[in-house]
């Protein structure tokens, strides 16, 4: 009995420690049209760390154009692909623990994103979402000394659910 509650113990511990040392997660929200748009993330430190593979997770309440995507309303993860001239923003189906895992076969589609020089490097990875008005936003990631954007719009066409 003492052994199970030692082991207890030092479980409870360690996972103190692992989410003392993670960094907390950071939300970005708007209302579209009355409708909530979410994105929930990791702001992983620029010292040593990489974005690629970074699961974010998102939801929106209305269906969604990003970048000619049709993205019904739903639960998402997105993961970023960073190149030196161009990155992408991956839509993934998958959500949830499995999504701490990239899992190319659930790719609901990839967008370029438009690429800028931040006026100034940032210490984490920081995730924007912005209301352009009543049916159109902008997610900018801005990562070291780039900010990466892309647009959306409230997608005026019903999406199929199954795309």
């Amino acid at each position: 009995m003492r052994t199970v509650l030692l082991c207890g113990m030092l479980i409870a511990s360690l996972v103190v420690l692992a989410v003392a040392q993670s960094p907390a997660m950071q939300e970005t929200a708007i209302k579209m049209s009355g409708r909530n748009i979410s994105l929930k993330y990791s702001p992983v430190p620029v010292s040593g760390g990489k974005i690629i593979g970074v699961p974010a997770s998102f939801h929106t309440d209305v269906n969604l154009e990003i970048q000619g995507l049709a993205v019904p309303k739903g639960d998402y993860t997105f993961y970023l692909l960073p190149d030196a001239k161009e990155w992408q923003l991956i839509i993934s189906k998958q959500t949830g623990p499995q999504a701490a895992t990239y899992n190319e076969k659930m790719d609901l589609g990839r967008v370029p994103m438009d690429m800028k020089k931040a006026s100034a490097p940032v210490d984490a990875l920081k995730m924007t979402l912005a209301s352009l008005g009543s049916v159109a936003g902008k997610l900018d990631v801005a990562w070291q000394s780039t900010i990466a954007s892309v647009p959306f719009n409230i997608d005026a066409v019903k999406a199929n659910v199954e795309w």
